[in-house]
């Protein structure tokens, strides 16, 4: 083994800060004395390093190391056999498993969207021939294009992950919001229906997410608890979260409550939806129960619009709107598709006084669920005072 096969093994192991050290030392020396590694050698620690600097969360950086790792490859790529290194033992077989470029690429759409630099991430993956993009590719670009507006490629994007993979869901899902028709999805997925076991629950799934996605609540609700009377598909989180927020958006706002209740008890570290509960709550008046649901969730993760929006509702319906106006402002930060993170900061806004921002708001949140009765609920009142 030659000191790259190390660094390669501890990379596998997970030994992130370890190849950081070592890769940045074997950079250094490298620099100092080109002659010392061979150009696979080079790239190899490139990525091994910017692997670490990723998992450090260190973005900017990363992105730095495998641009310059894919530079590297570029040069490599020009030369038909691999020099021998000098400063090392001839590389072994394994040493010629290189990391590969569609994976660099991929980490680095990765620390673009980080960074909420998703053109820069839409480039580099619109870079990769179409040929040569894995499902996990198609994936990212077909939620960024969807996040951008881009409708047709989002679409197509969606169509191929589902080609590889029908079991899918989330594209599945994808594809439903783009108003591509339940039918022509359900088709897509009639192969794996009829020849794996137990998916026969599959094309009504699709149906009531059909259903969800063209506003059809009550038609929606029926569907999913269809779904979740069967046995095999009782006391499911995730359908117990749709028909909560289901309810919600049609208004039973009693039944929304006990459909969450019963998926967090079922689930305590439940996330997803928590913050509709916790603005449900607090316009119940029950402002502990908001106050405890926070703690839980920031102990559960603090990485996530749900728990700031909770402990805004708690200081909105407490009218602290300061504090509910820098909880709400730090829900968007995480997620800026956070639709109760923006009425959130826009009530405060309104609240304070400072009605043209909390406008831009609410227009953004409506634009983003036009189906929700509630985001409507404050807009039209401000916009008949104006």
């Amino acid at each position: 083994m030659n000191v790259i096969d190390h660094v390669r093994d501890m990379a596998a192991a997970g030994l992130h800060s370890n190849v950081r050290l070592l890769s940045s030392l074997l950079l250094t020396m490298s620099n100092n004395n080109p002659e010392l590694f061979s150009p696979s050698q080079k790239y190899q620690l490139l990525v091994y390093h910017a692997d670490s600097l990723f998992h450090d969360k260190e973005y900017r950086n990363a992105v730095s190391k495998y641009t310059m790792a894919l530079q590297q490859k570029k040069a490599l790529s020009k030369t038909s056999k691999v020099r021998p290194s000098t400063g090392n033992s001839a590389s072994t077989p394994q040493s010629q498993c290189l990391p590969s470029e569609i994976e660099v690429k991929y980490k680095m759409a990765e620390c673009y969207t980080m960074l909420k630099q998703d053109k820069d991430a839409i480039a580099i993956l619109d870079g990769i021939p179409s040929r040569q993009r894995t499902p996990k590719i198609n994936m990212m670009l077909a939620n960024l294009y969807r996040k951008a507006g881009q409708e047709r490629p989002s679409v197509t994007s969606y169509k191929e992950v589902l080609r590889q993979c029908p079991l899918a869901l989330d594209a599945i899902l994808g594809l439903l919001s783009l108003s591509v028709k339940g039918a022509e999805v359900a088709s897509m997925t009639m192969n794996v229906i009829q020849t794996v076991p137990n998916l026969d629950w599959l094309s009504v799934w699709i149906k009531a997410y059909a259903f969800v996605h063209t506003g059809d609540n009550s038609r929606a609700i029926n569907t999913i608890c269809s779904l979740e009377k069967k046995s095999l598909l009782r006391d499911n989180v995730d359908l117990l979260g749709s028909l909560a927020d289901l309810y919600f958006r049609a208004g039973d706002n009693k039944n929304s409550v006990l459909k969450f209740e019963q998926a967090q008890m079922l689930d305590p570290y439940l996330i997803k939806g928590m913050d509709i509960y916790g603005y449900l709550l607090a316009r119940e008046g029950r402002l502990e129960d908001v106050e405890n649901l926070g703690c839980r969730l920031f102990n559960i993760s603090d990485q996530h619009a749900e728990p700031w929006v909770v402990s805004g509702c708690h200081s909105f319906y407490s009218k602290r709107y300061s504090r509910a106006l820098y909880l709400g402002a730090k829900a968007i930060q995480l997620n800026s598709n956070s639709v109760q993170a923006l009425l959130l900061k826009g009530a405060a806004l309104r609240n304070m006084g400072r009605v043209q921002e909390a406008i831009i708001h609410f227009r953004e949140a409506i634009r983003l669920a036009p189906c929700r009765l509630d985001c409507y609920e404050v807009w039209t009142p401000m916009t008949r005072s104006l």
